[in-house]
């Protein structure tokens, strides 16, 4: 789209706003910012605003702001159906997300992939083994760098890996990937979507405008993922771990195969869980039916050493492993993280809930955890579930959770923060959680930045 002249409402201030507000500047058009809230934490996004010349409102968005608009451009976190956006639904005034608009302009070859879980490992995975196999690599979506801070760079890369969320996908019309993968499709953000069904057709839209020439590759172990349709001429690849009907890749003891060969040897996995087996599987197979280099894929894939805050080795003491996988805000990553575990696990878990049942993993909790923490506004649902199955304590904060944890464990433990749930009721993202349970660790605990045993 021409959006030279054109008077642009970005709805929503933060990251996404201010960088799709830079694009459509250099682009020529006229970016106006309308926000609902007003608080400090807007105060980076309202002095970028300010340098770039972007006029802005907060405290609400009034109907002043939306007069005239050619384009509207939203945050993931605004809905379609929001009453403030009738008025450009009727006018039929285009209503696309950040990621949608930064499309428009971006020339690298685009790699997308989606899934309720482990898509910023598999996407993170992804950007190092195309950067081993000598390419240029970016990496963008839904995560701390916009889509529109790749269409901005003079140089763009070959390639750009985009983290795709459901929020993300509603507004995507002609977003274009070459090589997409849905990986999964578990309970998570059904409040906004309402059913598992409308959840899963939002994830589908990232093979929507796929053609033929181009790679779509699917979770056969999942049945959402596996009933997703994707255009005709489009190969599709589907993926299993468990291979219990015909599929184009799959694991077996000694490796990675895709159509028959053999991509990777198991030894080249340093990530350990079966949902990180998933991962390498879906990222080798994008990669080899693209046509990389099965070597600089190898060597990308051996070296790399996962992702802050997804099941991540914080240190070890006394014969305890401590791990941090703040990222698990939904039962199905905590069971994820669960699985990844055969020595007796300490548990911190809780914050805020998400309407979960937690009670369909209790069989799991019975099996790997000795002892566990509870955290956070949910504390007294996780005691709830799961408080006659093994000893339990409330911690109040922190520190308080990290210092009970640390009496309880035993040498030959895991002690594993898999809270399950948003951070909300503490921390402003699950980023700052992670990060404040490594300090509290670090501070009670100091030991060494590595262990012996792993997983």
């Amino acid at each position: 789209m021409n959006v030279s002249g054109k008077k642009s409402v970005l709805v929503g201030m933060g990251r996404s706003t201010t960088a799709a507000a830079r694009l459509l500047l250099r682009e020529g058009a006229h970016p106006f910012i309308t926000e609902s809230g007003d608080s400090v934490r807007l105060d980076p996004w309202r002095m970028q605003c300010l340098e770039m010349g972007v006029p802005f409102e907060v405290g609400g968005h009034s109907m002043d702001a939306f007069e005239n608009a050619d384009l509207v451009v939203t945050s993931p976190g605004v809905p379609l159906g929001a009453d403030f956006l009738a008025p450009m639904h009727v006018r039929g005034i285009p209503i696309v997300g950040e990621l949608e608009l930064a499309s428009w302009f971006c020339r690298s070859r685009i790699i997308a992939l989606t899934g309720t879980n482990g898509k910023t490992t598999a996407t993170e995975l992804l950007r190092a083994m195309i950067a081993a196999c000598g390419h240029t690599v970016d990496l963008a979506g839904n995560n701390d760098r916009p889509l529109s801070l790749v269409a901005l760079l003079e140089g763009q890369p070959e390639y750009v890996v985009v983290e795709a969320s459901s929020y993300q996908l509603e507004t995507a019309e002609t977003f274009h990937p070459w090589i997409a993968a849905a990986l999964n499709v578990t309970p998570d953000h059904l409040k906004r979507h309402g059913t598992m069904e409308a959840y899963a057709i939002a994830k589908a839209r990232v093979f929507q405008r796929q053609s033929a020439g181009d790679i779509a590759v699917v979770n056969a172990d999942d049945p959402l993922t596996r009933a997703m349709e994707v255009p005709k001429g489009v190969d599709r690849i589907e993926f299993s771990l468990n291979r219990e009907a015909p599929v184009d890749a799959w694991t077996a003891a000694d490796g990675f195969y895709l159509r028959g060969g053999r991509i990777a040897g198991m030894e080249d996995n340093p990530l350990p869980g079966r949902h990180n087996r998933e991962n390498v599987l879906c990222a080798l197979a994008m990669l080899a039916a693209g046509g990389f280099d099965r070597d600089g894929m190898t060597a990308g894939l051996r070296a790399f050493q996962g992702v802050e805050h997804r099941i991540e080795h914080v240190l070890a003491e006394g014969g305890v492993d401590w791990y941090n996988d703040s990222k698990s805000t939904n039962v199905d990553s905590l069971r994820v993280a669960l699985e990844s575990f055969t020595r007796p696990i300490v548990l911190i878990a809780g914050g805020q809930a998400k309407d979960s049942d937690y009670r369909v993993i209790r069989d799991l909790f019975a099996a790997h955890v000795r002892h566990m923490v509870a955290i956070g506004d949910d504390a007294p649902k996780f005691a709830e579930a799961y408080g006659d199955l093994a000893p339990w304590e409330r911690g109040e904060s922190m520190d308080d959770a990290v210092a009970r944890a640390r009496r309880a464990a035993a040498p030959g433990d895991v002690v594993l923060l898999s809270p399950g749930c948003a951070s909300f009721d503490w921390y402003g993202n699950f980023e700052e959680r992670g990060r404040d349970f490594k300090r509290a660790v670090r501070t009670q605990c100091g030991g060494s930045p590595t262990g012996a045993d792993r997983p």
